[in-house]
């Protein structure tokens, strides 16, 4: 794990410790076995151990890590239930959205739609990552959310996604078969431009209940 030497700056040192760690947890140099030890981080950040240790109680109340042995840290661990009640906060999120795009049925917003799906799925497949499936899949579904154009929704979304923890456990599907991560995005697209809302809020839950399961089955493979 190599993280850079902090410099301080205006703005707060353990903002700068918490996104560290989360960009690590992303990138993989840490990884379930891993142990955050606060006094190794701030030697290695060359700061004293109160911002560390800020950041790394923040990240344990937002469920990213937990308390381990001598009060290390470590990744959190997701039970199958507590999946599964991340893809349906997804659901409620997304599907929602979806309807609002339904009721307007705008061709410029579902240009739009179908411009981004194309662009991030324009995936080299023989050097593509779990994250770059992750961020195409993450950029796909808020650009639905980004159209709805509601900010609480869009807060949500960000808030679901953002979190290192929703990484770790996608990346879990690497097991399985990414290509499969991304599924019908134009059908989605497509369902929109129906207008029927309730037609498009059943597809899209549909939509992620498929990547839901494709979740789990990459969780028990890597168990």
């Amino acid at each position: 794990m190599a993280l850079k030497s902090i410099q301080p700056t205006r703005r707060r040192l353990a903002d700068q410790v918490y996104d560290q760690i989360i960009d690590a947890i992303i990138q993989q140099d840490i990884g379930p076995d891993d142990r955050l030890i606060q006094e190794k981080l701030a030697m290695e950040l060359q700061i004293s151990r109160t911002p560390v240790r800020e950041a790394l109680m923040r990240l344990e109340q937002e469920g990213v890590l937990e308390v381990s042995n001598r009060g290390s840290f470590k990744l959190y661990q997701m039970s199958d239930a507590e999946v599964r009640e991340l893809y349906q906060s997804r659901a409620a999120i997304e599907g929602q959205s979806a309807r609002i795009l339904a009721s307007k049925n705008d061709p410029h917003q579902l240009e739009i739609l179908k411009k981004t799906i194309k662009f991030e799925e324009n995936i080299e497949t023989d050097t593509a990552t779990a994250r770059t499936y992750f961020e195409a899949n993450r950029n796909i579904h808020r650009k639905f959310v980004e159209l709805a154009e509601n900010r609480y929704l869009l807060e949500m979304f960000d808030m679901i996604w953002g979190k290192a923890n929703s990484f770790s456990i996608f990346a879990t599907i690497e097991n399985v078969d990414l290509r499969k991560s991304l599924g019908d995005h134009m059908a989605l697209v497509d369902v929109i431009s129906t207008g029927d809302k309730t037609e498009t809020l059943e597809v899209f839950t549909q939509h992620i209940q498929e990547g839901f399961d494709l979740q789990l089955e990459g969780l028990h493979q890597s168990q």
